[in-house]
């Protein structure tokens, strides 16, 4: 079975962070909204607005499972990265881990990279940028990064 890149924990880690935590507790981190009004909690796991605080240790499990979860879609809808340079699968694990599985189903992101036509891939990244309805700057640099990455 293919390993995580490093690359997509890299990025996953650096654009979700481990966020919301409480003063009162400051080692563990509690459910919040995100910007594209989904509860989260840890590194971006989606989760019930019930959910219990979690440990750094415990998000790291969530996120390892998560990134598991994306490797897997990643790879099925997109076949050709399983012989690309390990970049370009870290780049679309992190956009799938971090917009869904059917997001990239049915994206023209997907067609640009089974055609192997990375600046055409580019090009369609650049454009998953909105969240609620509007830009958001930390997207913006995210896609950027990932972007980076497939042009290897």
């Amino acid at each position: 079975m293919t390993q995580v890149p490093q690359a997509a924990i890299e990025l996953a880690k650096r654009f979700e962070g481990f966020h919301r935590v409480a003063r009162a507790d400051p080692g563990r981190a509690q459910p919040y909204i995100c910007p594209a009004g989904y509860w989260t909690i840890g590194y971006g796991h989606l989760c019930d607005p019930k959910h219990l605080p979690i440990t750094e240790a415990e998000a790291e499990i969530y996120l390892a499972s998560d990134l598991r979860s994306a490797l897997t879609a990643t790879l099925r809808y997109c076949p050709v990265l399983a012989t690309e340079p390990e970049g370009r699968l870290a780049a679309i694990v992190d956009f799938t881990f971090n917009l869904g599985a059917g997001q990239l189903q049915t994206s023209t992101l997907r067609r640009r990279i089974n055609q192997r036509n990375w600046p055409g891939a580019v090009s369609e990244l650049r454009r998953w940028v909105y969240g609620g309805g509007r830009v958001l700057p930390g997207l913006v640099v995210r896609r950027a990064e990932e972007a980076s990455l497939l042009l290897v």
